[in-house]
């Protein structure tokens, strides 16, 4: 599947993962229809509220480190320079204040891809961190 097939799939936002998507586990998905890893699957089912994801960030040490912790040992690679298709954790806004948070998306050309509960949004933030699917067909 190209990314955009994927992204022009009918996303739903469900906190947890189970029957739809939310921001993070959105990129799991991907990388599952890409790359065939779930780094997600874990957590799918976990949770089914903004708190509860909250919950587990936390304890995973925040949005850098749980995305490390899920990602590394699926065979996701860190990278300097994103490219299409790679993770990421971004900064963008976000909630009814617009306050800028750290969330995951997909690289899209010069835009981040990411699930809000309205569906698919993409934008131009800054990244955080970049991760790049094992088997990834370009190079850093």
């Amino acid at each position: 599947m190209t990314l955009h097939d994927f992204l022009a799939l009918p996303h739903r936002f469900r906190w947890g993962g189970v029957g739809g998507d939310d921001c993070t586990t959105f990129c799991g998905t991907w990388l599952q229809e890409s790359a065939g890893v779930d780094p997600a699957e874990k957590y799918r089912g976990t949770y089914s509220t903004a708190k509860g994801a909250h919950d587990i960030l936390a304890r995973a040490g925040g949005v850098v480190a749980c995305a490390a912790a899920a990602l590394e040992p699926a065979g996701c690679k860190r990278v300097q320079h994103p490219q299409d298709g790679d993770v990421g954790v971004v900064k963008a806004p976000s909630g009814l204040d617009g306050e800028a948070k750290e969330i995951c998306a997909i690289r899209f050309g010069p835009l981040w891809a990411l699930l809000s509960p309205s569906g698919v949004v993409a934008k131009k933030v800054d990244h955080v961190a970049v991760w790049r699917a094992p088997g990834g067909d370009h190079k850093e």
